[in-house]
């Protein structure tokens, strides 16, 4: 899948994976307007996440997957590439973060902050989401830029986990943040839910519209 972290194990329980997907996703036992810009290049960089994503499932020290989910896991499907589903949002900082327990899966909470929110549009229709921060990942050197944008949209309980998906991003420079969904990915807890345990979507970042864009879940893992 994407990036980060098995040295975070013995540091920080919340982190157990060496990916930024992984943060966002964590052992139960240890308590988320078009881009102008070349089409060409944007395709290849979707295309390597997918191909990464692909090889992280595949890698038995990565995988979520377990028993014969594993042994049947060849690649995930993906809805077609649609670079309107790649925007260029508006960002606005916020100056004054509270701290915040986010709940889970499992019933517990992790420690977050709101960061910013990301005003965009998708057909000419204007959508905000929030975008947050770890307060542990936060006082690491390594991860200190990473921020969580987690999500639900109309495809949910369709084509996609019912949970909701989660995008990896990184603190921006300026006034604006790219926004991918085509490098959009389910939690590892809609995969594995007996050993991972993963942030709920709030309710502010719920989108009353489908994202058709990012990984298709078949719904067969909890099985």
């Amino acid at each position: 899948m994407k990036k980060i972290i098995l040295i975070l194990l013995a540091i920080v329980p919340f982190f157990v994976f060496s990916q930024k997907r992984k943060l966002s996703s964590f052992k139960k036992s240890e308590v988320k307007s078009i881009i102008h810009t070349s089409s060409d290049s944007v395709k290849l960089e979707i295309e390597k996440f997918q191909e990464d994503l692909n090889k992280e499932y595949l890698d038995k020290k990565e995988t979520p997957l377990r028993g014969d989910n594993y042994t049947n896991f060849k690649q995930h499907p993906f809805f077609p590439v649609d670079l309107k589903y790649r925007v260029t949002a508006d960002f606005v900082k916020n100056e004054n973060p509270k701290p915040f327990e986010l709940p889970t899966s499992s019933g517990k909470s992790k420690s977050y902050q709101e960061f910013g929110k990301a005003h965009f549009t998708i057909d000419g229709k204007s959508y905000t989401l929030s975008i947050y921060q770890s307060l542990d990942l936060m006082k690491m050197e390594k991860y200190k830029d990473h921020l969580f944008l987690p999500f639900r949209d109309e495809t949910n309980q369709k084509e996609t986990y019912g949970g909701g998906k989660y995008m990896d991003l990184k603190i921006p420079k300026g006034n604006t943040i790219v926004l991918d969904f085509n490098q959009s990915y389910q939690p590892f807890c809609a995969y594995n839910a007996y050993d991972y345990n993963c942030p709920i979507v709030p309710e502010e970042n719920k989108l009353p519209v489908e994202i058709r864009a990012g990984v298709i879940y078949n719904d067969i893992y909890h099985h």
